[in-house]
């Protein structure tokens, strides 16, 4: 593929990555219990003015830094409007951001057209798009990395302390601090350890260079998070100062107090997390003459498997930890496919995927078909649009077997994620998942008291029903008392928690379960 049509393909994947991002937010709801948590700390912390100490459900929230946070009320105040829709496209900003960063690098490294070939292999990733258009800070965090490689290739271009360079670095680190935490340290510290492994042997600066740099560029890092850290854990108190400094940190590392899972698990996933990239013998093909003689080539395979093997370490592990990692695969993969040759080839190198994206379209039809349990049939129904969806699949099937081969499978893996999305907002899934008719309830009743009924409450109905008051978190055998004493209030539980006579104010199914809603006498 020559350099013109390679631009080319890469500004319309840039386009498409963004469109689909957009009809995300139109087509699905929140879902819970990620995003509907985050825009309600980013809500909470608008409604009590605190920005320096994150609130979930009125109570300090020590799970995550506040950039995300201060980027959505960011957002709200330049559009003086508060909703779901600006919030939302914040992390699919920094989607975009990684993939021109990709590109950007790529032509760093190597040439223009091994950039604009990895744009396209990452905004055609179906993982790295479902989660671009998410409210998450995986985005954040990738672009963050990114913008560190970037900085460190310049930093170690020529020998001296490329001052500038390594400020950018700093800048990269407390970005991605503020936006996730020091988790940044494990999607950059492996590229900067290894600089003699991968940085121009003759060009490069020296260890003493390349150590005043690193001290630089930690420095402008700890004066930037500072500007945070000090007066939040001042003003947070000695809890906070503990979570944020040590137990959202060092400790998810060694024991996790969530999302424990066993060593192999994220290389069990890595199929589905690179799709369809994977799924076409095309990419072996050219993986098989890369050579690690070349040095831009050693740099992507640290960062990307230092970054599989540091998350399959760490005891605390979600897939989308590894999305920062995405862009040095989305190189790799770019250098494979130009070694495999034929880049303008139709035919079937996109078989495999192809066949994938088939059997989920006509899954998903049996399913509407009655195929299934009663409550997924149930939300796959009407027919109509999951027989639209198949239909796409289809489409998309045959246009990633007739389309040049990276045009076709880019198509194939975001057109993918586009129907998907078209799936859920057209049939029962949305509602399904949709926080707003349980949290409007709730807030009609906040002056005679809310509560819940749950193990763990998360926030859900927070921003969808812009409350100013905290939600009663009870157990089971407190709904009635509380009932008693509140009112007007209204009481939400799965309706097998709680076995009270008669029927309920309001009965809802939701995220997989039926829920009931009492008003209290």
């Amino acid at each position: 593929m020559d350099t013109t049509r390679a631009r080319a393909l890469a500004l319309s994947m840039l386009a498409a990555f963004a469109a689909v991002a957009v009809a995300g937010v139109v087509l699905r709801p929140l879902i819970p219990i990620d995003e509907t948590r985050y825009i309600d700390v980013a809500w909470e912390m608008r409604v009590t003015g605190d920005f320096l100490v994150p609130h979930k459900n009125f109570e300090i929230y020590t799970d995550k830094p506040p950039m995300l946070f201060w980027l959505m009320n960011l957002v709200w105040f330049l559009t003086g409007h508060v909703s779901d829709i600006g919030a939302r496209l914040v992390g699919p900003a920094f989607g975009l951001a990684a993939v021109w960063g990709s590109w950007r690098l790529g032509a760093r490294l190597w040439d223009e057209t091994t950039g604009a070939i990895a744009a396209a292999v990452l905004a055609g990733t179906s993982f790295f798009a479902i989660y671009g258009g998410a409210v998450m800070f995986d985005t954040m965090l990738a672009a963050a990395t990114v913008g560190g490689l970037l900085a460190l290739v310049s930093a170690t271009a020529a020998p001296g302390v490329n001052r500038r360079a390594w400020a950018g670095f700093g800048l990269a680190l407390a970005f991605g601090v503020l936006a996730k935490g020091p988790v940044i340290l494990l999607h950059l510290g492996p590229a900067l350890l290894t600089v003699p492994l991968w940085a121009n042997s003759i060009r490069r600066p020296g260890g003493g260079e390349i150590a005043r740099g690193a001290a630089l560029a930690l420095v402008i890092a700890l004066a930037i998070i500072g500007l945070w850290v000090v007066p939040a854990a001042i003003l947070g108190g000695p809890e906070y100062r503990h979570m944020i400094l040590w137990e959202q940190t060092a400790g998810r590392t060694v024991q996790s107090f969530a999302h424990a899972r066993p060593w192999y698990w994220l290389l069990a996933l890595t199929p589905l997390l690179l799709f369809p990239w994977v799924w076409t013998p095309s990419l072996w093909r050219g993986l098989r003459r890369l050579s690690l003689s070349d040095r831009a080539l050693r740099l992507c395979l640290i960062q990307a498997g230092a970054g599989l093997v540091l998350f399959s370490l760490v005891s605390g592990k979600q897939v989308h930890y590894l999305i920062p990692e995405l862009p040095a695969v989305a190189l790799i993969f770019a250098r494979a496919l130009i070694a495999g040759g034929r880049g303008e080839v139709r035919g079937s190198g996109a078989l495999p995927a192809a066949i994938l994206v088939l059997l989920a379209g006509g899954a998903a039809l049996a399913v509407a078909l009655g195929k299934g349990d009663a409550t997924t049939v149930a939300m796959l129904q009407p027919l109509a649009p999951v027989a639209g969806f198949a239909v796409l699949c289809l489409i998309l099937a045959l246009a990633a077997l007739v389309l040049p081969r990276v045009a076709g499978l880019a198509t194939l893996g975001l057109g993918f994620v586009l129907a998907l999305l078209g799936l859920i907002g057209t049939t029962g899934l949305a509602p399904a998942y949709d926080t707003t008719p349980i949290a409007q309830i709730l807030a009609a009743h906040q002056d005679q008291g809310m509560a819940v009924v749950t193990d763990r409450y998360n926030a859900e109905f927070g921003f969808e029903g812009r409350l100013t008051k905290p939600v009663d978190v009870l157990e089971p055998e407190q709904a009635e008392g509380w009932l008693s004493t509140h009112p007007g209030g209204m009481l939400a539980s799965e309706c097998k928690a709680v076995k009270r006579p008669g029927e309920p104010d309001h009965r809802i199914h939701f995220y997989g379960a039926d829920w009931c809603l009492w008003q209290g006498r």
